[in-house]
């Protein structure tokens, strides 16, 4: 198996677009989702702007298969958000979770640098609570009522993995498909 992270391009947009109007990735979003192209056009381009996240199609053995994003890069505090979805089905229960994750954390910390890595899951997400404690974060705390989502309020689970945490009980323990990073048409410039 072959996998890669392409730097997400305008032309992705009615892809992802499409991808967050399915009801298996919708349900775990923070937003109700109302599909519109130029919207979507218009984000693309504001996250291509945005010189602290990155932003990457998730591809398969060719196959586009679903996004991940690290957001919030902050180089003083030296920590970040991230999270990923995979939408295809024909992926799931093939070990493509696992290796999102783990080429990530060591992205995140091999080559970025950073200290810290957080996560926000809503409550429901049980599946991928797991997957993050299995690969290193801990939960650090539940938000109440955080997300408003077809009128209901929901808790998120906040997570996080540091560095050292990373080295000592992640890092060379798993197998998975080491990835290469496709770097977008920028610099990153770090407050």
């Amino acid at each position: 198996m072959q996998l890669h992270f392409r730097a997400v391009t305008v032309q992705d947009a009615e892809r992802i677009m499409h991808w967050r109007t399915k009801p298996e990735v919708s349900a775990y979003m923070y937003t109700d989702f109302e599909p519109d192209l130029q919207r979507q056009i218009e984000w693309v381009q504001s996250i291509q702007k945005n010189d602290s996240r990155l932003d990457w199609i998730i591809v398969v053995d060719d196959e586009e298969v679903g996004l991940v994003s690290i957001v919030g890069i902050d180089r003083v505090n030296h920590r970040a958000d991230w999270a990923y979805y995979l939408a295809s089905p024909n992926v799931r229960g093939k070990g493509i979770g696992r290796s999102v994750e783990m080429n990530v954390l060591s992205y995140v910390f091999e080559e970025l640098k950073l200290h810290k890595l957080c996560c926000e899951v809503l409550v429901q997400n049980e599946i991928v609570i797991k997957i993050h404690e299995k690969y290193g974060s801990t939960v650090e705390g539940t938000r109440r009522n955080h997300v408003c989502k077809n009128g209901e309020y929901l808790d998120i689970v906040e997570m996080g993995i540091l560095r050292p945490d990373w080295e000592k009980n992640v890092k060379g323990k798993f197998e998975y498909t080491h990835a290469h990073f496709e770097m977008p048409n920028r610099e990153l410039a770090y407050v």
